[in-house]
Order: C-alpha cells, then sequence, then structure tokens
C-alpha cells in the first residue's frame, strides 16, 4: 500500500501566547516563534506508518511518502516524519503567504495524479488556518471518496477497500469504501486498537499516546539519507489565491473584574448591553 501524507511546519501551538501582528496589521509574525509539525498531520503520519507496516515484526510493508508545500527549511519538519518512518518526502517551495486552502488542494492533486497513491492522510486541519477543507477539497478535485475525522480503519482485500469508522456530531458512523480515497483523522485514530491492515496480528495493540511515534536514533540517521525530491510551486499550475485577510488584530485582555448577577434575566441584559455577545 502507498499512502500520501501532506505535513505542514506550523508554529508551535504551546507558544500561541507568544503570537504577534505586525505593526500595520497586515500579517501575523513568527518572530520567536519555534517550528513543528502540524499535530493533526502527525497524527495521519502516524496512522499511515502504521496501515502500512507489520508492528509485530517491526517490518515496513508499503510506503508512506511526505508532501509539506512551504519554505526551503520546512524540509527539518519533513525529516521528522522520515525519521518516524516514513520512505521519502517531497517539497514544494512557496512561501506561506501565497498559499489557501484551494492552492493546496490543486497542488495535492497534482502530486496525487503522479505518484497514484492508495490513500491520501490529511490531518483535519493545521493548527494555524483551522481552516479544514484542504482534504475535501482535494477530494472534489481528484473524484475520489472522502472519509473526515476517522477514528477506526480497517483493511480488506489487501488494503484496497477500508471500513472506517468516523466522527460525527451525533455519534459515529462506519462505512466502507474502496481506494484511491482521501481520508483526515481524528486523536482517535491513535488508540491502541484503532488501525488493524491485515498484516499486524489483530491481537497487537499499540502503545498508548497522544501523539506519532518517537523517533529512534537509528531512524534520525537514515532520515538524513532519505530522499526529498524538491518542485516549485509555479510548476504545478496551482490554483488562484482565493482568500485574502483583511488585517488581523490580538484579542484584548481581560479587565480582571468580576460583576455578580441576582437573576438570568439580569444575566442576559449584561450579556446583550455589555459584552455584547447575545
Amino acid at each position: 500500500m502507498k499512502i500520501l501524507v501532506p505535513v505542514k511546519r506550523v508554529a508551535d501551538p504551546d507558544n500561541a501566547d507568544k503570537v504577534k501582528v505586525s505593526a500595520d496589521a497586515s500579517q501575523v509574525t513568527s518572530d520567536g516563534l519555534e517550528w513543528k509539525m502540524n499535530p493533526f498531520d502527525e497524527w495521519s503520519l502516524e496512522a499511515a506508518l502504521r496501515l502500512t507496516e507489520n508492528a509485530a515484526e517491526k517490518k515496513r510493508t508499503g510506503e508512506v511518502v511526505l508532501v509539506s508545500i512551504g519554505p526551503d527549511d520546512a524540509v527539518q519538519t519533513m525529516r521528522q516524519g522520515l525519521a518516524m518512518g516514513a520512505e521519502r518526502g517531497i517539497l514544494v517551495q512557496s512561501n506561506d503567504g501565497d498559499l489557501d486552502s484551494g492552492v493546496v488542494a490543486s497542488v495535492l492533486a497534482k502530486i496525487a495524479a503522479d505518484e497514484t497513491p492508495d490513500v491520501v492522510f490529511l490531518g483535519k486541519q493545521s493548527a494555524d488556518g483551522d481552516s479544514n477543507v484542504a482534504g475535501t477539497k482535494l477530494a472534489e478535485l481528484l473524484g475520489w471518496p472522502l472519509v473526515n475525522y476517522a477514528t477506526k480503519i480497517v483493511t480488506d482485500d489487501e488494503g484496497k477497500s477500508f471500513t472506517v469508522t468516523r466522527e460525527l456530531d451525533t455519534g459515529v458512523q462506519t462505512i466502507k469504501v474502496t481506494g484511491p480515497c482521501v481520508f483526515t483523522s481524528s486523536d482517535r485514530i491513535l488508540q491502541p486498537t484503532s488501525i488493524k491492515n491485515g498484516q499486524t496480528p489483530d491481537d497487537f495493540a499499540y502503545p498508548a499516546s497522544e501523539g506519532g511515534r518517537y523517533a529512534s536514533l537509528k531512524g534520525i540517521m537514515a532520515a538524513k539519507k532519505k530522499p526529498v525530491d524538491t518542485k516549485a510551486l509555479s510548476d504545478l499550475e496551482p490554483a488562484d489565491r482565493t482568500d485574502e485577510y483583511l488585517s488581523f488584530a490580538l484579542p484584548e485582555g481581560r479587565t480582571g473584574s468580576v460583576a455578580f448577577v441576582e437573576t438570568v434575566d439580569e444575566l442576559v441584559g449584561k450579556l446583550q448591553s455589555e459584552a455584547k455577545v447575545l
């Protein structure tokens, strides 16, 4: 099985309180912030690795190809994924300011057409943009089945079809799709028995985890030699960017004051007239 996993470099969400806005309010700046792999992409990468291995024998049985769209130093984020076990990477060189979900989806569609994977496995959203639409747009462009918020995947027919459990607002849904297809993941995809690929024994349970596997020293050293192909964004003839941000502003600080109310009517009145949230 071959799985294409897009990974994005994002400012460390743990340092969100250090985010700044430029003096002209035209952009959010990343000055002083550290970069890391988008946590949602890390979930999908871990799921893709589990789908393409015999975990009991610690043997790779398929191929995971990483794709990152961003500046040259985004390759460092990709090396993290290669150290975890992915076989190779593709870096599409671009400026972050040139991208939106439509551009990303169109680029990924071109790469998927060249790579012909069985699955494209995305994080459900990015920790910075939070638009949560790139996977849906990609599936539409490819004309492939889409399963968002996957929490459990069982492969059938040697990885040609998949029984997938996904989260809904009202509960869970189990559906069956035939590849090639597009998945996005929920964090529950990392439960110890969420992936059954027909190669790892069914009674095997992964360790409980909130993120992807740790890279071993051997994996880190091997990642330095794994191939990363480089492409220019313009060479892939992406869609035109349609999103436009007019200005940015940091939220106002809390006042620290507390007001007690006697009745629900008084509370509603203050929310309407003072807080202006109703």
